[in-house]
């Protein structure tokens, strides 16, 4: 069973930065294809940000530029480092895993975290 931790949102001007971190119990979290998502009030959730298993990583192109996703082996973590952050990326952010090829499918991950809240205004 794989468990999924984020953390590291908050309330944050335009142009700022945010780091979350997505930490894995249950499971080497390196095996798996590791994807952000968010999701607006209202919204449907929309991919983010993935990385494979092989360290391939893909990026929605609202975030191409701005956002970038690594893994530390040793922390079972991944971590979504946000950058030039604007008030459309206000989102509560999920962390998810999938145990096969990458996908920005949501439906197709397996675990989910519970989320950690992102508000970008002035």
């Amino acid at each position: 069973q794989v468990q999924l931790v984020e953390s590291g949102g908050g309330l944050v001007q335009p142009g700022g930065s945010l780091g979350l971190s997505c930490a894995a119990s249950g499971a080497t979290l390196d095996y798996y294809t590791v994807g952000w998502f968010r999701q607006a009030p209202g919204k449907e959730r929309e991919g983010v940000s993935c990385i494979s298993s092989k360290d391939s990583t893909y990026y929605a192109d609202s975030v191409k530029g701005r956002f970038t996703i690594s893994r530390d082996s040793a922390k079972n973590t991944v971590y979504l480092q946000m950058n030039s952050l604007k008030p459309e990326d206000t989102a509560v952010y999920y962390c998810a895993a999938l145990y096969g090829t990458w996908t920005m499918d949501s439906d197709k991950y397996d675990y989910w975290g519970q989320g950690t809240q992102v508000t970008v205004s002035s």
